[in-house]
């Protein structure tokens, strides 16, 4: 299972935009088109004291939305808290700017929340499979729906008639999470990977791996058409 601050960084590194606000004034920034913001953002830690009240304050907010059309799709949301070192140039993509760094807020969707320091977050490593998460399951959805249907074989509670839809929520190293929506709310179940994914090549084939576990689960599992 991922850490929070791996979380924050997978969040970062496979965004396509953010609320940038410094003193109170917000913009939008829809130029990242995936690319990790650390990239072009310099964190620096916190000093105490010294002349930080002098310096604009900083406000980063990212959204964590699921790429397929699930119910509640906002999966989590990493908000940066800091003070400028340097102008913050969203205009030009080759800029970079110099942020001192508070803490990060990581908030999920199932109401976890929790502060990450710039030290855990420089010792984190994004997913392997975030910068391609959005394109693995719309893929997985749009063109093999049936392998989602075949999925819920390995389900745990089985599913019952309730279910109105199954879809893809999430996949990253540890495997691929599966939303159960019903009538009357919903639940998520992450079926795990044989093992952990060092890289995105490996995904193929421990998908593979659960697709074939799945057909070997009795058709009793199945639910009726």
């Amino acid at each position: 299972m991922s850490t929070d601050a791996e979380r924050v960084r997978s969040i970062l590194a496979s965004a396509h935009s953010m609320t940038v606000t410094v003193d109170g004034l917000a913009t939008e920034v829809r130029h990242l088109d995936g690319t990790d913001p650390l990239g072009r953002l310099h964190l620096h830690p916190a000093e105490p004291g010294g002349h930080a009240e002098h310096r604009p304050a900083i406000r980063l907010e990212f959204t964590d939305v699921a790429p397929t059309p699930v119910r509640d799709r906002v999966r989590a949301r990493v908000t940066l808290l800091g003070r400028l070192l340097t102008p913050y140039l969203d205009a030009d993509p080759d800029a970079s700017t110099c942020m001192e760094l508070d803490r990060a807020v990581l908030e999920t969707g199932d109401g976890h929340r929790s502060h990450v320091g710039l030290q855990e977050l420089e010792a984190a490593s994004p997913d392997p499979l975030a910068p391609y998460e959005a394109g693995m399951l719309t893929h997985l959805l749009d063109d093999h729906a049936e392998l989602v249907t075949l999925l819920l074989r390995l389900v745990r509670p089985a599913p019952t008639a309730a279910l109105v839809r199954a879809l893809p929520l999430a996949m990253d190293r540890y495997g691929i999470t599966l939303r159960l929506e019903e009538a009357r709310g919903h639940r998520d179940v992450t079926l795990p990977f044989p093992s952990p994914l060092d890289d995105v090549e490996q995904s193929g084939v421990q998908l593979q791996a659960l697709f074939s576990a799945a057909r070997r689960r009795s058709h009793r599992n199945t639910l009726p058409a």
